[in-house]
């Protein structure tokens, strides 16, 4: 989680529960309508809560769905690379294999 997003959850958790606090002190209703109140509140801070921690999760899957497919090109541009680079190889060493050869046969004769 970053911190800025963590930063943004708590500060909404905070401000929450000191708007619950404040509500319940300065309440003229009856209790029973004050708890309604505060169940009301803590459903709505779940909401929010809730919304925050899933663009959270969206944009993390999201972050990781980028990278996974940046290393799955370089690895691929990597294995390329390889690649020509092994035939590079290959055609040297063949070359210098005729050479023995050639050498070889030379040598006896």
């Amino acid at each position: 989680m970053s911190s800025k997003n963590g930063n943004s959850i708590l500060a909404i958790l905070a401000g929450a529960a000191i708007g619950v606090g404040l509500g319940i002190l300065f309440a003229p209703d009856k209790g029973s309508k004050t708890r309604e109140k505060i169940k009301e509140g803590f459903d709505d801070l779940k909401g929010e809560a809730k919304t925050k921690w899933d663009a959270l999760e969206e944009d993390t899957k999201e972050k990781f769905s980028k990278t996974k497919d940046e290393l799955k090109e370089t690895v691929e541009d990597l294995l390329s690379s390889s690649s020509y680079k092994a035939e590079e190889a290959i055609t040297f060493l063949e070359e210098k294999l005729a050479e023995l050869k050639k050498q070889n046969a030379k040598l006896q004769k």
